[in-house]
């Protein structure tokens, strides 16, 4: 808000400069506003005379001076300005505009970071997609956190959002998942069976069979896999949506594979490739010229077999996603996906279509920790470790805010001993302590009689306390901290904001009483409190994870 109040100053300096023909409009919209990395430096700094001057030719420091004359009328918002290096302009914001801002904070409430950047804009959000063969493990929970985090953050940036789910249940492993039931089915009928050589070992199998076998006796004893395959994806299909519905995720849409099939879009696709001169025939397989789309080497998408391979119904499936409309397209992805994306990209080139449009976000894999050592935990479930059972242990807002801690290309430490814990090591604890201590001083207030009352009276010019001034610059970068985050898909930076406001809070509250004797100050730091508490708890919004009112 602040910086980019500074930036509507420094351009209406710099169109006035324009006119008065001190330089030439060349770097109108090539120069920036932005923190320094050096807080020394001052609020905000912008490199406004160094572009002017690399694209005028001309002196950067003298075109700095020039602006800093212009910014002189300006002395009510800014306190301080100054050269530096080679043509920065650092800049000093008065200390009664950050006090300012707090009223602001508290009036907006829970729409205090949200923006209008996405308005107008359909963005589809892929992520989760497990394929109904086993229940949903822990690394599908983290894509399940990141999806649901990065799809909260682009609403909240003015994007109309949809979650999809895409699956399929059609092809071989869905034939072995069958086979699979089929066996334990005939092993509790007491007939002779051979188990896939492949065949899924999970608890959950056995646990189908018998459901099939309490209802159905020996009847099925002669059918083919299909029975049990219906049966096996209704039951995890069931199980994987009520793990999700722990997490709080909800999808929009729901895209199985088969109907590519079914409606001739993945033959579809063929034809066009072949109409536009991109597929041939070679060894009985059809192959893409990927070489064509700028890849290293041709793709087989038919193999000599007739089976598509991955690529292709990837490809229709991405087709369909342009042909609904959406402006921007999110593919969340284990990193085992990372051969699949460049393939899928050029099909869609291929067919005429924008891949920049397509963002895909490819996340590694997650390592469970307890006590310093990986854990395998035991499971009858299945050969992985579930989200259920994780949840079982740590708990809902754990196990999505441990999720999302990392960058999605880090690799995860999931440390189980800390996420369960109830102590201020603990971040996710830490967070919503700070949040329900927060709740805590306002109440207490309310208890002892001080309140903030009418927001127009409260002296804010009396935090002054450095502590409170680095809080308030903090909490005012908060809606460019969401709209950076949301535009660049990285919901982890939320995480860190918060956990360093946090800190700032906690050290802040140790050190000055926020009620005192003295009531003007003491409703002053009330309504500063508010400010933060409103910013924490839109911020674990986001997230979605809990901001509770007492621990």
């Amino acid at each position: 808000m602040i910086r980019e109040e500074l930036k509507k100053r420094v351009d209406r300096c710099f169109v006035r400069g324009v006119s008065d023909g001190l330089w030439s409009d060349a770097a109108s919209g090539a120069y920036v506003v932005e923190e320094p990395r050096q807080a020394s430096h001052g609020d905000f700094s912008t490199n406004m005379a160094m572009v002017v001057g690399g694209r005028d030719r001309k002196n950067p420091r003298e075109i700095a001076a020039a602006l800093v004359e212009m910014l002189a009328a300006d002395r009510d918002f800014i306190a301080d300005i100054s050269i530096a290096g080679p043509g920065f302009v650092n800049f000093v914001i008065r200390e009664a505009v950050w006090q300012g801002r707090i009223g602001a904070i508290i009036a907006a409430g829970a729409e205090y970071g949200k923006s209008e950047v996405g308005r107008g804009k359909k963005a589809l959000v892929e992520f989760v997609s497990a394929n109904p063969t086993g229940p949903l493990s822990v690394g599908h929970g983290r894509q399940a956190a990141l999806g649901d985090a990065v799809a909260r953050l682009l609403s909240a940036v003015g994007f109309e959002v949809e979650r999809e789910y895409y699956y399929n249940d059609a092809g071989r492993q869905m034939r072995v998942l069958g086979e699979s039931v089929r066996a334990r089915y005939l092993e509790l009928a007491g007939w002779e069976y051979q188990f896939p050589e492949d065949g899924y070992q999970g608890g959950y199998i056995a646990d189908i069979a018998r459901d099939l076998y309490e209802k159905n006796g020996d009847g099925l004893a002669d059918a083919d896999y299909l029975p049990f395959k219906q049966a096996a994806e209704k039951a995890i299909f069931a199980d994987i949506d009520a793990s999700l519905k722990r997490m709080d995720i909800r999808f929009d849409n729901y895209y199985n594979e088969h109907t590519l099939y079914d409606d001739g879009l993945v033959d579809d696709v063929v034809t066009e490739l072949r109409d536009k001169g991109l597929v041939y025939e070679k060894d009985g397989a059809v192959w893409f010229k990927a070489t064509d789309m700028g890849l290293d080497a041709d793709r087989v998408i038919v193999k000599s077999s007739g089976e598509p391979t991955y690529r292709l119904p990837d490809i229709a499936y991405h087709r369909e996603k342009f042909r609904r409309g959406y402006d921007w397209m999110i593919d969340i992805f284990g990193s085992d996906h990372i051969a699949t994306v460049p393939d899928v990209m050029a099909g869609i080139r291929a067919l005429g279509y924008d891949s920049g449009r397509v963002t895909v976000v490819l996340h590694q894999f997650v390592t469970l920790m307890r006590d310093g050592k990986k854990v395998k935990m035991s499971t009858r479930k299945a050969t992985f470790v579930t989200v259920d059972e994780l949840i079982d242990e740590v708990g809902v807002d754990a196990t999505r805010f441990f999720f999302l801690m990392r960058k999605a290309d880090s690799q995860l430490e999931f440390d189980l001993t800390l996420a369960a814990s109830r102590s201020q090591e603990n971040p996710v604890y830490y967070l919503q302590y700070g949040h329900a201590r927060l709740c805590s001083i306002m109440a207490k207030a309310a208890a002892t009689g001080v309140e903030v009352g009418d927001t127009a009276m409260v002296a804010v010019a009396r935090l002054v306390e450095p502590e409170e001034l680095a809080i308030l610059k903090q909490v005012s970068a908060w809606p460019a901290l969401v709209e950076s985050a949301a535009m660049d898909l990285e919901p982890h930076r939320i995480i860190f904001y918060l956990l360093d406001l946090a800190a700032r809070f906690h050290s802040y509250y140790n050190k000055h009483r926020i009620i005192s004797d003295d009531v003007e100050l003491s409703r002053a730091r009330l309504f500063f409190a508010e400010a933060i508490r409103v910013v924490i708890r839109n911020g674990l919004v986001l997230i979605g994870v809990t901001a509770p009112e007492n621990m």
